[in-house]
């Protein structure tokens, strides 16, 4: 049960994050097409309809919002927001695509670069995962339907709690992602004489372990974008956890002029 107050701009992003969980169960329990991006990555008719939907509850914020699936606005004029939305309406559409449920609704609000707000829906579980970082809170809530009230996501909310840590290293594997680079870390911790094991899971769920103690690290040597980890990254930095940039040793930042991330490393400092 949550006892502090949210944000308004986080009871939208809530709100829109169930809504759009809605329409891609709809389009998931049904025969769908697949078409494919010019960078190769798969598209479907639920990355479109959710992006939809998620416009229509952001927009009368006045917030400007970069979406996976919205045209991207020059960074000369990006450069200029102070706050932004940065929203991917189908965060692993290749679970999406594979039917494994591993899927999700980010939503996140940045204010100079910096996550405040992360909003994380898992809608093949009813799963929601919110965070506000500016008052170091974060929560985890599960409900029975898409159409469940604020009230009852409350009631149910559950404080997420880093793993406290133990011999045993849990380390977050990408799903469908898996790098060389990726490997050849845990290889060296191996190396090093710790106990490590392999979590596998998709999407921004990965951030969601670690917040949620489920893990010890995330290592993402390999290609992300902004909004693949901004929900998450305020997610984790909500209780402790860090985002850390392997090129500049300092958190990830947002509403870059390059919207590519570079590789990074998820852990409690």
């Amino acid at each position: 049960m949550i006892s502090t107050q949210l944000d308004k701009n986080i009871i939208t992003a809530i709100e829109a994050s169930l809504k759009a969980g809605e329409v891609i169960m709809e389009v998931y329990n049904t025969a769908f097409d697949v078409e494919f991006k010019e960078d190769k990555s798969p598209l479907t008719v639920a990355d479109k309809r959710a992006n939809d939907i998620i416009n229509s509850f952001l927009k009368p914020t006045s917030i400007p919002i970069i979406s996976e699936e919205n045209k991207q606005i020059d960074f000369s004029v990006r450069k200029e927001w102070d706050t932004c939305w940065v929203v991917d309406p189908v965060d692993g559409t290749k679970e999406f695509i594979k039917r494994n449920g591993e899927f999700t609704v980010n939503i996140a609000l940045v204010s100079d670069g910096v996550p405040i707000y992360g909003v994380i829906y898992m809608p093949a579980t009813k799963t929601l995962y919110f965070a506000d970082v500016l008052s170091n809170i974060a929560y985890k809530s599960q409900f029975e339907s898409h159409n469940t009230s604020l009230d009852n996501i409350l009631e149910v909310s559950k404080p997420l709690n880093p793993k406290v840590k133990t011999n045993t290293l849990e380390i977050v594997g990408s799903r469908s992602h898996m790098s060389q680079e990726t490997l050849d870390f845990v290889k060296e911790l191996k190396a090093s004489g710790k106990n490590v094991e392999i979590v596998s899971k998709g999407s921004s769920l990965k951030f969601c372990l670690v917040a949620e103690g489920n893990a010890d690290i995330y290592p993402r040597f390999a290609p992300t974008m902004e909004w693949d980890t901004a929900a998450g990254q305020a997610i984790c930095n909500a209780v402790g956890v860090e985002v850390i940039s392997k090129e500049t040793n300092q958190p990830l930042l947002y509403n870059k002029e390059n919207l590519l991330n570079p590789w990074f490393l998820v852990s409690k400092q």
